[in-house]
């Protein structure tokens, strides 16, 4: 149905006044969110800042300390259920199954999502198609390679047909090929099925090829928000790397806590 004239559309996600505390420490600090349906936005910033905080509290893992968020008009805090029915996640660490095929890891998650009995093994064939793994299917998960892994990570999550992905730093510890393949992955989720596509990366270069509009988070706030090109003409820059340090006042931290610092160095060793 399209809106009324002269009322703008809500936002497929939206927040007002997010935050989340721990024990004193705010890692979210009060922002401020309207992501468009169809669109692959990214939150973007160097670990730490709070992306993955605020994926958490977006797919429901953490309920927020203040403030509201609605995925697909439905309140995380108030419907979290209802969220979860309309979302797909794929986290930063390895979720798929390495005892278990390809085919067998996608019906599962068929099940976990109530997909239709009848339906769930030619789902689960035609998602292995899509993301260029139907040779592999029958196949143990142990032999793929990190980008099969992802690819399979990506599958299962939209094998519900979700409204709204998330993809918490999708190519974490990738080599350039296999990155490039997940994001033809993303891309042709967005064009083929209209999911929206919400992502977070500290990747400045895999925003810029994927996303519509980028959001830049440091120390917990969000610092910029727009179009990768306009917020780089409004820098008067020439990369997003620049744009980050414009809106951050020339300081990248790259380091986050030590548990996030094991978390993504464990990632990258499993998906090697």
């Amino acid at each position: 149905m399209e809106p009324a004239s002269g009322v703008e559309a809500l936002g497929i996600v939206r927040t007002e006044g997010l935050t989340r505390k721990f024990n004193g420490f705010t890692a979210v600090d009060s922002i401020e969110l309207d992501i468009r349906e169809g669109e692959v936005f990214g939150l973007l910033g160097p670990n730490g800042a709070g992306k993955t905080t605020t994926i958490k509290m977006l797919t429901t893992l953490l309920p927020p300390t203040s403030g509201k968020a609605t995925v697909d008009g439905r309140d995380v805090r108030a419907r979290p259920a209802q969220v979860r029915q309309v979302i797909g996640y794929v986290p930063q660490m390895l979720s798929a199954d390495a005892t278990l095929t390809g085919y067998e890891n996608l019906l599962i998650f068929a099940k976990l999502h109530d997909v239709p009995r009848r339906e769930a093994g030619m789902r689960a064939r035609q998602a292995l198609g899509d993301m260029g793994l139907s040779e592999f299917g029958d196949r143990l998960v142990r032999t793929y390679s990190g980008g099969m892994v992802r690819r399979l990570e990506i599958a299962q999550s939209a094998l519900h047909r979700p409204r709204v992905l998330f993809l918490d730093e999708p190519t974490i510890g990738l080599d350039p090929l296999a990155r490039r393949a997940v994001w033809e992955m993303v891309r042709r989720l967005r064009e083929e099925h209209g999911t929206t596509i919400f992502l977070t990366t500290h990747l400045m270069d895999e925003a810029d090829a994927l996303c519509d509009r980028v959001g830049i988070m440091h120390r917990s706030h969000l610092v910029a928000l727009g179009e990768p090109a306009r917020l780089k003409e409004e820098a008067g820059v020439a990369t997003l790397d620049e744009v980050f340090i414009h809106h951050t006042g020339g300081t990248i931290e790259t380091g986050g806590s030590i548990r996030e610092i094991q978390r993504e160095r464990m990632t990258a060793r499993r998906l090697g």
